[in-house]
């Protein structure tokens, strides 16, 4: 029976309060600072700020991201991995703060989004992608080959990834599809691992690691999408039996 704790509040000092070393493995969707004046967004047709919550409004985004990350690699175990989801406008901070802490990076992964909604907007291109940043502390860390070969129906995984963005099951803007999340981690973890997210959101990696089997430790510092997150969690039912989950995804052409 995997345990579940989940916590309200500032991830930066919740996670300062875990012990070194007792996680096995790390998905962070953090705040991507797009929140404000100079970001616009597409509501109902038409144009609008773009006003996420004052969660993703950060006054110094790279020195945030340094904290978090170097907290982060405090607690993760040796051969662990932390997978951290981002864009253009915060992942070059997130991989320039990775080779400053020494962190051995194995891969920047492409979510490829065939069905992203079109832009209003005519200059520029629809964004479309996502970036993924895989690293570890050294070259030892746990990578399940044989579920991504299964998963590439025998052939090698490549980074980039064609995954469909799905319709939300919650209010939250930002909630990731618990496809893309199955299949981080089933890579990157065990039955009976530990998995932490700092950023929780609306609960989908705390979903996909209890269906899986893995013990979760979520962080959220929103009451209302935290309370979400609860609740989505509480009644996740473990799949116990994983080679007939996979079966499963396969016959359904969700791997």
């Amino acid at each position: 029976m995997s345990y579940i704790n989940l916590f309200k509040g500032d991830a930066l000092e919740i996670i300062k309060q875990l012990e070194a070393r007792s996680v096995n493995f790390i998905f962070a969707d953090p705040p991507y600072n797009l929140s404000g004046e100079n970001y616009l967004t597409c509501k109902s047709g038409k144009i609008a700020k773009c006003d996420k919550g004052s969660w993703d409004q950060i006054v110094d985004i790279h020195e945030f991201n340094r904290k978090w990350i170097k907290e982060c690699v405090r607690v993760l175990k040796d051969d662990g991995t932390i997978w951290i989801s981002g864009t253009l406008h915060n992942h070059p901070s997130i991989g320039i703060i990775l080779k400053q802490l020494n962190l051995w990076i194995i891969n920047d992964i492409i979510w490829f989004k065939p069905n992203a909604p079109p832009l209003i907007q005519k200059n520029r291109f629809v964004p479309s992608t996502e970036l993924i940043w895989l690293a570890s502390k050294s070259k030892r860390y746990y990578f399940n080959y044989e579920i991504a070969l299964r998963m590439g129906k025998g052939k090698q995984m490549r980074n980039l990834w064609e995954i469909h963005a799905e319709k939300h099951k919650t209010i939250h803007p930002t909630e990731k599809p618990e496809r893309l999340l199955e299949r981080i981690i089933l890579i990157g973890s065990r039955e009976g691992d530990t998995i932490l997210d700092p950023f929780m959101g609306s609960g989908t990696t705390g979903v996909v690691a209890k269906r899986l089997a893995r013990n979760f430790i979520g962080i959220e510092i929103d009451e209302k999408y935290f309370e979400i997150a609860k609740k989505r969690i509480e009644e996740t039912v473990t799949d116990i039996n994983l080679v007939k989950y996979l079966e499963k995804l396969s016959n359904n052409h969700l791997l």
